[in-house]
């Protein structure tokens, strides 16, 4: 068992282990983990660019991946505190977008503005603690090749958007979306499929 595995799995280690990475009660890691712990484990690939304004919630016991030639925008925010956050080539994360891990995200995928991309939901069944004090669950969303996801839209854990997918702006997605169609609505429903046949956007 390795020093990781060796820490994960013993509650009191863990707690230390986070409370040395970050500050207590936030999700930003210390100064020194992001300057020379980070650097070691993630990949950012040739001419990709994070913007000076992104606040990268990033931590050294997850993985995070940016593509060649892929940019996150001013004012996002990135989390890979509970799961991999891999991002492909030539991938365009909009202004102001949150990014919560496990996520897994494609090659030439144009994210908007304003969209949450979230894996993960808190606990809240028991009454007696606080929802921050209970287990998290995680489900990571894929969101395949070619896609583009309108402004101010919503995909929630757990959710597979198939390749050449349109999400439209404002729309929240809570199922899989087929490839080659265009969703809308809260929860989005798919509008249009691509037909192979015709060559043709067709209306559903």
């Amino acid at each position: 068992m390795s020093i990781i595995d060796k820490i994960k799995a013993d509650p009191k280690l863990k707690e230390l282990a986070l409370r040395a990475m970050m500050p207590k009660n936030q999700a930003r890691p210390r100064l020194l983990v992001k300057l020379f712990l980070n650097p070691l484990k993630h990949k950012k690939g040739k001419n990709a660019r994070i913007c000076r304004n992104t606040r990268m919630d990033v931590m050294p016991f997850n993985n995070f991946i940016l593509g060649n030639d892929s940019t996150i925008e001013d004012f996002c925010t990135v989390n890979n505190g509970v799961g991999d956050v891999l991002i492909g080539d030539r991938t365009r994360i909009g202004l102001s977008n949150v990014i919560i891990g496990p996520v897994t995200i494609g090659n030439d995928v144009m994210l908007a503005q304003n969209i949450v991309l979230s894996g993960l939901n808190h606990g809240y069944e028991d009454v007696t603690k606080v929802p921050h004090k209970q287990p998290v669950t995680k489900k990571v969303i894929i969101i395949e090749d070619e896609v583009w996801v309108g402004a101010n839209s919503i995909v929630v854990a757990g959710v597979r958007i198939g390749k050449h997918s349109i999400i439209a702006g404002g729309s929240v997605v809570t199922k899989d979306v087929p490839a080659y169609s265009v969703v809308a609505g809260n929860p989005a429903r798919v509008i249009k499929k691509y037909n192979s046949e015709s060559g043709l956007w067709e209306k559903v």
